[in-house]
């Protein structure tokens, strides 16, 4: 398989995974997420905001907020709820330069073929100043399975990580232990047969038993200064600045 067809066929399976279970997810608001006393600090100092891939899990207030996604259902149902919408690309974003205040993209470069023109996009709409988000799988001896279905290009060795976003003036503040992946193996070889053979009732599972309790065992997020220790850490989160020159 040749490297555009292996890309073209990770795009068709994030686009196949994602319409299939925001049809059938329910929106979750975003004062649910442990994310949140983080994101209401944020928004005090953010007039313009941007949220990149929130399916139907967005962080950022819904209202007034500009959402991108590759996914219809989700945007719409987005939009039903006062989000500004547009279906786009994170590597091609419709908005000019510097037009966020903060700028949101958890769990989606990993996803991306060209990672470094995504950075390049969020770097290029976001103003000097501005606060940036994100999250990411670490360390590619950790690739499993699961990364596979749920459409992962990549897992960041952390330096690698850095360099890139500093090669795009992202400066990391703070940072913490991320995710709301179910430790027990078993438990996610379980679902990710189930999302092979029977996709509905996988997804029936995940937005009915799963999301539920996965929000309910949320931890308290344990924000440090710079880049946390990340022996051992699966997927990190990131408060980034856009530095001014």
């Amino acid at each position: 398989m040749t490297a555009p067809t292996a890309t073209a066929k990770l795009d068709q399976v994030n686009q196949k995974f994602y319409d299939r279970l925001w049809s059938s997810a329910q929106l979750v608001n975003p004062e649910q997420f442990n994310t949140w006393p983080t994101v209401e600090a944020l928004c005090s100092e953010a007039t313009d905001r941007l949220e990149l891939g929130p399916g139907l899990r967005p962080r950022l207030p819904i209202r007034d907020t500009c959402f991108v996604d590759i996914s219809q259902p989700a945007l719409t149902a987005l939009a039903r709820h006062g989000g500004r919408v547009k279906q786009a690309a994170i590597d091609s974003l419709p908005f000019d330069d510097h037009s966020f205040d903060l700028v949101c993209a958890l769990d989606i470069i990993e996803h991306v073929a060209d990672d470094e023109a995504a950075v390049r996009e969020v770097a290029r709409v976001s103003r000097p100043g501005a606060a940036i988000m994100l999250s990411t799988p670490l360390h590619p001896e950790y690739w499993t399975p699961f990364d596979e279905i749920v459409g992962h290009y990549r897992r960041y060795p952390p330096d690698q990580l850095l360099d890139l976003l500093q090669a795009h003036d992202i400066e990391v503040e703070r940072s913490a232990v991320f995710g709301m992946k179910p430790q027990s193996s078993l438990l996610l070889d379980v679902g990710m047969w189930f999302l092979r053979t029977h996709p509905k009732t996988a997804m029936r599972f995940y937005n009915r038993l799963f999301m539920p309790i996965a929000l309910r065992r949320q931890r308290e997020l344990q924000l440090v200064d710079g880049l946390i220790d990340t022996d051992q850490v699966d997927e990190v989160f990131l408060v980034c600045r856009k530095r001014c020159h």
